[in-house]
């Protein structure tokens, strides 16, 4: 009960912070720590194109992007933005914007086109070239070992991350990659958005592989949304364990890198003063963020999942709870949104979703009051609110008691709009807007706070496929003509970046 009152008062001191900086003017690379990295952040199917070429296997998201209905615009990524044949010229785009680093996810089906067996030295070859050109022009490559790009064999197989073999075939492939690419890579992540991973591709089927079993079945009927997203989270976490443990063991001393885990993290705050509210928007943070980040830092899932999900949440043994603690070097962040939360206090959608968002007991949404929580970017979930940046920020130091942070990915979208021309989609203001205040409460939150925060990713370098958005969403802050074969002209944004950087 103290533990539980302590978690409740620090959100009440975070949502009191809700009224301090929300703009910056005039930031600079002086605002933030000596050595503090700026980078771009993407992912292999995003961006590289090229999915049938050099020995590649197919992926989930091959099958999904194919299958009729599951993207919005009908399209796929097969050539993307074809970063796979236009490599140099996008690290040159980097550099010229004084960029630091650059994120990218290794495509697992590049190296292994089954998932295991034998490596695909023409995938080897190809990220050496990449590794390499980043290199020759001073930007540290940051590498994503599990972007959501499931090798489809392994899913074929069995099932994917629903069974535990998945966890020493993950090992193997993230072994390669150290042995391969490590005397170079000083920074990986083991995997992006666990959550994304368990709710959107095993829980309400938006995404790939497509589980999910809510609305009574009627919705979709392949899955378990009750049971598989817990099971994917605990196979994840396991993998990650185990890879880090790899790496420590086997790399560390000699390549000298660090090792971390992205998270999605959106920062709620209550809908009311009510304490039901309140405990609710705890319990809306402890199932997204506490179900992957407290078995790292404490050993074991946080208690209100415990209590509420019962005997569907996996349990740790108590040498599987010794290998996850203590697993990362740094935190990755992906922040882009805040949303308020009300406690659910109706049985209904427990009995239509018989999920993981029943199972919390909370709702959660950009409004209160049919006022809306900020200003809306093209996405239909993204509202800008740079404050919860600073409390998410202050959240972490205070309750996992600082851990160096990363933040993984930040940005926002305008829509494609066939409408709007070339020159007009350059200027995009609210994007520059949009970073300088989340940045301005980033520095905050360093400066004032004391915050360990490590560095910074905009997502994206590129405009690109965002997934079951297809083509619709812009994220870029260069925009990419893809009437034209795909060619990159800088948006204003990219600009006001040099400006910072320089």
């Amino acid at each position: 009960m103290a533990f539980k009152k302590s978690v409740i008062s620090i959100l009440l001191v975070l949502w009191g912070i809700q009224k301090c900086l929300s703009a910056s003017s005039g930031l600079s690379r002086g605002d933030f720590p000596n050595g503090f990295v700026f980078g771009t952040a993407s992912s292999a199917y995003q961006y590289e194109g090229a999915v049938h070429e050099d020995g590649r296997g197919p992926t989930v998201w091959d099958k999904f992007a194919h299958s009729f209905g599951k993207v919005i615009d009908f399209s796929n990524a097969d050539v993307a933005v074809d970063q796979y044949h236009r490599f140099e010229e996008d690290v040159q785009l980097m550099a010229d914007m004084g960029m630091d680093a650059y994120r990218f996810s290794i495509a697992w089906s590049r190296i292994f086109p089954n998932g295991t067996g034998q490596i695909n030295h023409a995938g080897v070859d190809y990220y050496n070239k990449l590794i390499n050109a980043l290199l020759a022009k001073g930007i540290k490559p940051y590498v994503t070992l599990f972007h959501w790009d499931l090798p489809q064999a392994l899913e074929d197989r069995y099932k994917g991350w629903i069974d535990p073999q998945i966890i020493n075939d993950f090992a193997t492939y993230a072994d390669t990659c150290f042995k391969e690419f490590g005397d170079r890579v000083k920074y990986w992540i083991t995997f992006n958005e666990p959550h994304t991973v368990a709710i959107q591709g095993y829980d309400v089927g938006l995404q790939a592989p497509g589980h999910c079993s809510i609305l009574l079945h009627l919705l979709c009927r392949g899955g378990n949304s009750a049971t598989e997203p817990y099971l994917v989270a605990h196979n994840i976490l396991l993998s990650h364990a185990t890879i880090v443990k790899i790496y420590k063991s086997k790399y560390k001393a000699v390549q000298k890198g660090s090792i971390g885990i992205s998270f999605d993290v959106m920062w709620f705050e209550p809908m009311s003063n009510s304490p039901k509210d309140i405990a609710a928007t705890q319990r809306a943070l402890d199932f997204q963020f506490g179900w992957f980040i407290d078995p790292i830092f404490f050993g074991e899932y946080p208690s209100s999942m415990r209590e509420r999900v019962g005997d569907r949440l996996p349990k740790f043994s108590p040498s599987d709870s010794a290998m996850v603690k203590g697993s990362l070097d740094f935190v990755g962040i992906n922040h882009y949104t805040t949303y308020y939360t009300a406690e659910n206090s109706t049985n209904l959608i427990g009995v239509l979703l018989n999920d993981t968002l029943a199972d919390s007991g909370t709702i959660s949404l950009p409004f209160k009051d049919f006022k809306p929580i900020g200003d809306k970017a093209s996405s239909i979930w993204l509202y800008i609110v740079p404050r919860g940046m600073r409390s998410l920020m202050n959240y972490i130091k205070e309750k996992y008691g600082n851990p160096p942070v990363i933040i993984t990915e930040n940005g926002m979208d305008d829509s494609n709009n066939p409408f709007v021309s070339i020159k007009d989609a350059l200027k995009d203001d609210k994007r520059i807007s949009y970073h300088d205040e989340y940045l301005g409460n980033l520095s905050a939150a360093i400066r004032d706070d004391g915050c360990d925060v490590r560095g910074y990713f905009v997502w994206s370098l590129l405009d690109n496929w965002e997934w079951a958005a297809g083509y619709t969403s812009r994220f870029g802050l260069y925009f990419v003509d893809y009437k034209d074969n795909l060619k990159r002209y800088p948006k204003n944004s990219v600009q006001w970046f040099k400006s910072l950087l320089n």
